[in-house]
């Protein structure tokens, strides 16, 4: 990473530029933000008749909020001079526009079924401290996840030194702060998983769509608003499908090209990007969802993006139906609070600790992790509900679902960047801070982090993924793709070392797959999701065009070996094929154990605990053991390497022949003279 000689991200634009002048946007930070209430999740019934025009109006008030803390954030000045500003010029006002809005929302949905009550008391929004955090209460995951965020809170502001305590700080002036921030090696682990039960689907479905890097971004979002241009405010990450935008139709999404591997998942997969504050001036510097609103910095491409469906702990799942839209997380949790967040933040080789709240600060070696876990119940009619929210649920801790709901494939989604610790101790001034995008009141914070699915799977590629998920199998063209046993170091020395190891081990083939597969998972247990090499050809400048040259979509580090292998020879040569996937001779044992390397509850196994899996078995495993026998045919002549010994054992096996040979060589010479003495 470069060392970012920017500016301050947490002293609010004291002391040096101003913010403004950073970033180029005319904001001003003033340590302030707009709460209002969110109406959306107000509205859980519109008529199918009234959903497109309520959307647009629902759009418009997210328009009015964006505008309203913009002016706010550039009247800090006035505001300090009269303490009623803010109310007089901005709240008031606000709360007008909303009046007018939400009455057209209840005159829409008036025309065609029952009048909305109570709209018009969610008119008024109030001015809030910037870096108030919301009042704390669990959340879709729980409560358990939030305590380490809360302490960690305190220990970021210690680490920042109380700075940015009265601004919002960052590249724009709307965040993030030093406070945001917490190390993730003091936080105790808090990820508990229900254990598979009964008539479990153990099963797991991996798809490969890379890593964006076709460079596809908008700040629309044709979920929760479409039709609307900027509909998000901030800008998506794409992968999948390529299409999406606030006008694309059902049929736009259906005829469009995927990233994804396999040409039957056509799905849409999106999420804000992340930005480093280091002053970079994006495509988007002067766009609205982009530096006008706030989001500035320069956008990191992730190194990897894995993307699993998995089942459930207690039944089987029934497919997704098509066209079926989900959104996890709550952009706007920072003034809505925690009930529907969602976020997960953490570090490669710590993901069995979780932050909520607060951006991890990871050690050297350790990348960034955002993961999200989509609802998993579907209530069994809607693709889609008013406020994208209620024909969806999360199971409960024991994996059931609610009443009148029915598990589907769970979206498992996670996203590493290959990102530096900031340096909280100078405002990022060294090492810059990095934030996902958002909604412009919303801060950066880091519960607001948010990912968006739309199913577009073809019905026969749906109907593989369930047979495969309640058939306890690993499968899917990304099924090598997911937790990352390989340290950073090991993977670029040692393929340097293939062209020696066939030379060596070509006969060895068969021993490998009984031997190595079951040391394998090891690495993921302790260092889940080190895959360096993957890296390589995602982030390096954090721009979408800046790829390595590996011709990786940033997916294949999984494939690398891992490091922590007892016998280093024969590794390198294995490795040589990491972008090549599964090999039959090693599922037996990699399956066994790769259920638990990726957490999936034991996946590739059924009931009595006994290998079920097919084609796409663990290949994070076998890629070590199975790539060998290809680049090692033209060595299979030496006999040398078949023996367990040295060379000092072929001796030890040679020399009583020698011997006999020199015996029967003297015999002769003998018996010769013996018979010319005769003569």
């Amino acid at each position: 990473m470069a060392a970012n000689v920017y500016a301050s991200a947490t002293d609010g634009g004291s002391g040096g530029d101003s913010a403004a002048t950073r970033s180029g946007t005319g904001v001003r930070t003033a340590g302030a933000t707009i709460d209002c209430p969110d109406v959306a999740t107000k509205l859980t019934s519109v008529p199918e008749q009234a959903r497109g025009e309520v959307d647009k109006e629902l759009a418009l008030l997210d328009e009015q909020i964006a505008k309203a803390y913009q002016q706010l954030s550039e009247s800090a000045q006035q505001m300090q001079q009269d303490p009623g500003f803010a109310g007089n010029a901005i709240v008031n006002p606000l709360k007008e526009k909303r009046g007018a809005t939400l009455e057209r929302i209840a005159i829409a949905i008036d025309r065609v079924g029952d009048r909305p009550e109570g709209l018009e008391a969610l008119a008024a929004c109030t001015v809030q401290d910037g870096n108030q955090a919301p009042a704390q209460g669990e959340g879709q995951d729980g409560g358990a996840g939030e305590q380490p965020g809360q302490e960690q809170g305190q220990a970021g502001q210690e680490q920042g030194n109380g700075q940015g305590q009265g601004a919002n700080g960052g590249q724009a002036g709307n965040g993030p702060v030093a406070a945001d921030f917490a190390d993730i090696k003091s936080v105790q682990p808090n990820v508990n998983d229900p254990r598979p039960q009964g008539d479990a689907s153990r099963g797991s479905f991996a798809t490969s769509c890379g890593v964006n890097e076709n460079g596809l971004f908008n700040s629309d979002n044709i979920i929760a608003a479409p039709g609307v241009t900027n509909g998000a405010h901030h800008f998506h990450d794409y992968v999948g499908n390529q299409s999406n935008n606030a006008f694309a139709s059902d049929q736009d999404l259906a005829n469009a090209e995927t990233s994804c591997d396999d040409q039957g998942d056509k799905s849409s997969y999106y999420w804000p990007v992340v930005r480093l504050q280091n002053g970079t001036q994006e495509q988007d510097a002067q766009k609205p969802g982009g530096g006008i609103e706030g989001n500035a910095g320069e956008i990191v491409t992730p190194k990897q993006v894995t993307l699993t469906f998995v089942g459930n702990p207690r039944e089987k799942v029934t497919a997704m139906p098509r066209l079926l839209r989900i959104i996890t997380g709550d952009a706007k949790s920072f003034v809505n609070g925690p009930a529907n967040a969602n976020a997960s933040w953490s570090c490669t080789g710590f993901e069995d600790r979780q932050l909520k709240d607060k951006y991890p600060l990871c050690p050297q070696g350790s990348d960034v992790v955002r993961t999200f876990k989509f609802q998993s119940c579907w209530d069994g009619r809607n693709i889609d509900s008013a406020n994208h929210r209620t024909h969806v649920a999360f199971a409960d801790a024991a994996g059931n679902c609610p009443s009148g709901f029915r598990p589907i494939p769970q979206l498992v989604q996670r996203i590493v960047y290959d990102i530096d610790a900031p340096s909280l101790q100078d405002g990022g001034r060294t090492t810059p801070l990095f934030a996902v995008d958002s909604f412009p009141e919303q801060l950066h914070k880091p519960g607001t982090d948010h990912g968006d699915f739309i199913n577009i799977f073809d019905e026969d590629l749906m109907g593989e993924m369930v047979d495969c998920i309640n058939g306890g199998r690993k499968c899917g063209a990304g099924a090598d793709g997911g937790q990352d046993p390989a340290p950073t170091e090991e993977p670029q020395e040692e393929p340097t070392k293939t062209p020696e190891a066939p030379q060596e081990e070509p006969t060895k083939t068969p021993e490998a797959p009984q031997e190595e597969p079951t040391k394998t998972p090891e690495a993921p247990q302790e260092e889940p999701t080190k895959t360096p090499d993957a890296p390589q050809n995602g982030n390096g400048g954090g721009k979408p065009a800046d790829q390595g040259d590996d011709g990786d979509d940033g997916e294949g580090g999984a494939a690398k070996p891992p490091a922590d292998k007892p016998d280093p020879e024969p590794e390198p040569g294995d490795a040589s094929t990491a972008p090549g996937g599964a090999r039959p001779e090693v599922k037996a044992t990699a399956s066994a154990d790769g259920g638990n390397a990726a957490e999936q509850g034991g996946g590739s196994k059924n009931g009595d605990d006994q290998d079920t899996d097919g084609l796409g078995d663990s290949q994070a495993v076998g890629q070590a053991t199975s790539a060998a026998p290809a680049p090692s045919a033209p060595s299979r002549t030496e006999p040398q390497a078949v023996g367990e010994g040295g060379l000092a054992d072929t001796g030890a096996q040679l020399w009583p022949a020698a011997a006999g040979a020199v015996l029967v060589i003297a015999g002769f010479v003998v018996l010769r003279r013996v018979r010319r003495s005769h003569m």
